[in-house]
């Protein structure tokens, strides 16, 4: 007699280490940077741009789950409300090799409001829980969500823990708490990331309140300095625009923050590393910008620094040679 299946939901893979993370940013995370990013660390965990139901069930979902398999522990971060069409794109996901999909409880912006994604549905627990359940009954990969402390009419403590509570009872066991309230109307996105105070002490309380939830701080963290002393109290942490403008930060992450014994990648191969991929690209047809756009915060804190952004953005839509530029930059990186 064979014994019965168990249902897919019940399958659950192992979740990847969420300790480290780099935040999902709009125009910012894609494929390219994320490539970069996995020669800084190999222990990170890695957040596509924010992609919606509606780009992946009614657009080019292969271009929008494209993916590297070095980029790996990676997430994709899914933005929508429609608990059926979430499910649909979690299932891509999972079929596509992501280790996680998170979904997006955050975004301020106008845009997204309009369509029900982001930070909005912090007004909306029940919804959330809905949409989790659905993802979580799809898949065996891990589903997470990505929050603020509260929006502009709902942002009292009592209300987070609402909010955090039924989306627990859903199954959602990991939760990235961005320590600020949103302002839904009369502030920029930009605005919604420096304008309203950041509340660790917040954070830290639905810890206290929450013990068995994982709990990710993410908000105005520029060290890893300060990312030890929040992993004291946090189960992780994740940078999002420091990452990106300070991207060498990441090359100390798996020895400081995991305990690798790997020796520390200099800023010169982890380029230098770039090159066979750039390489494909550009037989691909693709422009080298399209990557080294990503890899200029490399360049700052030695002499030759301007030189080797202007290389990179500037000098590179000048010249038929491309990668002969590429290893001027790696030369002006060993030589700093």
């Amino acid at each position: 007699m064979q014994p019965q299946s168990q249902p897919h939901a019940a399958i659950r893979r192992l979740s990847p280490s969420r300790r480290f993370s780099v935040a999902p940013m709009m125009d910012w995370t894609d494929r390219h940077c994320r490539y970069f990013l996995r020669q800084l660390s190999g222990h990170a965990l890695l957040y596509t741009e924010m992609v919606t139901t509606g780009a992946l069930i009614n657009g080019d979902a292969a271009r929008f789950l494209r993916h590297d398999e070095a980029e790996h522990p990676l997430a994709l971060q899914l933005g929508g409300s429609v608990p059926a069409d979430l499910a649909a794109c979690a299932r891509m996901a999972e079929a596509a090799g992501y280790d996680e999909v998170n979904l997006n409880v955050g975004c301020p912006s106008d845009r997204v409001q309009n369509n029900l994604i982001g930070a909005c549905l912090m007004a909306h627990p029940a919804l959330v829980a809905d949409c989790v359940k659905a993802m979580r009954d799809a898949v065996g990969i891990d589903v997470t969500v990505k929050h603020r402390i509260g929006i502009n009419g709902r942002d009292s403590y009592a209300e987070l823990c609402d909010f955090v509570g039924q989306v627990q009872e859903a199954g959602c066991r990991s939760f990235t708490v961005h320590a600020r309230i949103a302002i839904l109307e009369g502030l920029s996105p930009k605005q919604n990331r420096e304008v309203p105070p950041l509340r660790y002490d917040i954070a830290a309380q639905l810890k206290r309140d929450f013990p068995h939830l994982e709990i990710i701080l993410n908000g105005g963290i520029k060290t890893l300095e300060e990312c030890r002393e929040h992993l004291r109290t946090f189960d992780g942490v994740m940078l999002g625009r420091e990452a990106y403008h300070n991207p060498y930060l990441l090359a100390q992450v798996d020895q400081q923050l995991f305990g690798s014994d790997s020796p520390v990648i200099s800023r010169a191969d982890a380029l230098r590393a770039m090159r066979p991929y750039i390489e494909r690209h550009l037989a691909d047809g693709g422009a080298m910008h399209h990557i080294t756009r990503h890899v200029l915060g490399l360049g700052q804190g030695f002499p030759g620094a301007r030189r080797f952004r202007q290389l990179l953005s500037v000098d590179i839509h000048k010249t038929q040679t491309p990668l002969a530029l590429l290893d001027q930059a790696i030369e002006l990186l060993e030589g700093r």
